[in-house]
């Protein structure tokens, strides 16, 4: 654990060091800077709030001290105000992804992918990790969950990018994911005796008692959520995809000793009865969820625990089977099984109602194509104007941060972004993010020349 806080001190030294020499860039190469005491509206043919059903016109959203003053098509402009008009646009709030690795992404090289996990360093992985939290911001994903890193990279990012030393999305992290020993949450594949045994320091743990250390530990070092596998995953070598991993006391006593520390707690679970057990257990979400049954489903609904469906994944995993090379036979196999059952698990929640929350599972497929999960779900069956709402205010509620985000609502924080024409009817053009505002700064604006 001292080797980890170390290599996570020297990657945020690295990521401090690389802003202070570089300044914080946009997309157009120039300097993001706070507009201080200044009044700005920002304008457009449309706005949609991230809770209703259909935009409004026009688009009208006025901030100051990086905070929503107004809102809405009659929301009175101050006068001595800036006034930027984004024309035939539809504004929004800013996405977020509440399933994300912003730490690591695809290999086309299976192997050599592996080899580099082993052999670069911590300031290395994070370094690399700021070029994918800054595609991901300027995507329009000003918000994120980072649901499992390494050396605690996550928390280097999350603090570097909060103290504006580097540009990226607002970032909720887990330190570490927690699960059993040779689960999807431990490294398997290598020879016994290879690297030191896993333990609770490392986000393994077996029994309530290690679980609950797990937590505490997770939670010493910075977590904001708490995340398990309860089942195992497609892309690890040592378990089969749908088996559960947890007991239903070791998942009991996770969820409990997150709650009490007034975490929220995530479960990876693509096995039905493995999420049947974090469901019990008072799980708020679980994620991916490939092989739920009928049975999980129903518990979700009445339990309002939230679906993460990751269906970007499902993509990710397509693409790195027709393009990688080196993917080991059982991997390609549970990514198949996977992929088969997933789009209809999907549309069996939707049909029952369980909660639907966005999240994308980035660095399975590159960062930065995050909002291609709103095409997957519309494509699915569910209306558009749902689908944004995935990633704004029910994100938000899953979260825990619906008091400060997810809605373009008076008092909520200025997160904004725009997209050509309305998403309502073209949820594509979701891909097109143009604009993008975090808290009252602009970070992109391709119309403003």
């Amino acid at each position: 654990m001292k080797r980890g806080i170390v290599c996570a001190v020297l990657a945020v030294l690295v990521c401090v060091v690389l802003a202070e020499n570089v300044g914080v860039p946009t997309a157009s190469g120039q300097t993001a800077a706070p507009a201080g005491g200044k009044t700005v509206a920002l304008k457009a043919a449309r706005m949609f709030d991230g809770k209703s059903d259909a935009v409004v016109m026009p688009g009208i959203v006025v901030v100051k001290d990086g905070k929503i003053v107004a809102a809405g098509p009659n929301a009175a402009i101050p006068a001595g105000a800036e006034v930027i008009d984004l024309g035939d646009a539809t504004l929004l709030p800013g996405f977020i992804d509440a399933h994300t690795h912003e730490t690591s992404g695809p290999a086309e090289d299976w192997k050599q992918a592996a080899l580099d996990q082993l052999q670069k360093p911590a300031a290395e992985q994070a370094l690399d990790a700021t070029v994918n939290v800054k595609k991901t911001l300027l995507a329009g994903f000003t918000t994120v969950r980072d649901l499992g890193a390494g050396n605690q990279v996550d928390v280097g990012l999350r603090n570097a990018i909060r103290n504006g030393r580097i540009i990226g999305p607002r970032m909720l992290v887990t330190v570490h994911a927690i699960g059993a020993t040779g689960g999807h949450c431990d490294e398997g594949g290598f020879r016994q005796g290879l690297f030191k045994e896993t333990g609770p320091e490392d986000g393994v743990a077996n029994g309530p008692d290690q679980v609950r250390a797990a937590v505490r530990l997770a939670h010493k070092y910075g977590a904001d959520v708490i995340k398990t596998c309860a089942s195992g995953g497609v892309l690890s070598l040592t378990d089969a995809v749908d088996t559960p991993q947890l007991t239903q006391a070791e998942l009991d006593a996770l969820v409990d000793e997150a709650h009490a520390l007034r975490l929220k707690a995530a479960a990876h679970s693509h096995g039905a009865e493995a999420a049947k057990r974090a469901i019990r257990a008072g799980i708020n979400s679980i994620e991916h969820g490939s092989f739920l049954d009928d049975e999980a489903l129903d518990m979700m609904k009445a339990r309002g625990t939230y679906l993460v469906p990751t269906m970007m994944a499902l993509v990710g995993l397509r693409e790195r089977l027709e393009k990688a090379t080196g993917m080991p036979p059982v991997i390609q196999e549970k990514a198949r099984a996977a992929m088969a059952a997933a789009t209809g698990m999907f549309k069996r929640a939707l049909a029952k109602g369980v909660k639907i929350a966005f999240g994308t599972d980035a660095a399975v497929y590159p960062h930065g194509r995050n909002a291609e999960e709103f095409f997957q779900y519309v494509s699915l069956g569910m209306k558009p104007a749902d689908a944004l709402k995935t990633a704004m205010s029910v994100d938000a509620e899953l979260l825990g941060v619906a008091d400060k985000l997810g809605t373009l609502d008076t008092g909520k924080i200025a997160d904004v972004v725009a997209v050509p024409g309305d998403p309502t009817q073209e949820i594509r053009v979701t891909e097109k993010v143009f604009f993008v505002m975090k808290e009252g700064v602009i970070f992109r604006n391709d119309r403003s020349k």
